[in-house]
């Protein structure tokens, strides 16, 4: 597990920045979807000035019930896809976007 970002909430939003080796991005914002519909539908938008950069989902925990936002970011200079979680920190001050390296079992 590794923190790429950083954020805060104001209303409805959140802002902040990511960095990786690959990617720094300040002015990161995640927006209401507004015109999200049906299940499967994404509840937030990820915008880095006019560019958007990928989606996010309201999620909860199966162990406490927590609620927390799982990303998908993308942008044609990305290799492949990042995902990452953002979680409330627990000194309740901030927001911390969190990626681990998805488990794929390999056919070895």
């Amino acid at each position: 597990m590794a923190t790429i970002g950083t954020f805060k909430k104001t209303g409805n939003e959140y802002t902040g920045e990511i960095f990786t080796l690959s990617l720094q991005a300040k002015g990161v914002r995640l927006v209401p979807d507004l015109r999200a519909s049906g299940e499967n539908a994404p509840s937030h938008r990820v915008l880095v000035g006019r560019a958007e950069i990928g989606a996010a989902w309201t999620k909860k925990s199966n162990d406490s019930g927590r609620e927390y936002l799982g990303l998908k970011l993308d942008d044609p200079s990305f290799a492949a896809p990042i995902y990452a979680n953002l979680f409330d920190d627990e000194d309740g001050e901030g927001y911390s976007l969190i990626w681990s390296r998805p488990n794929t079992r390999r056919g070895d």
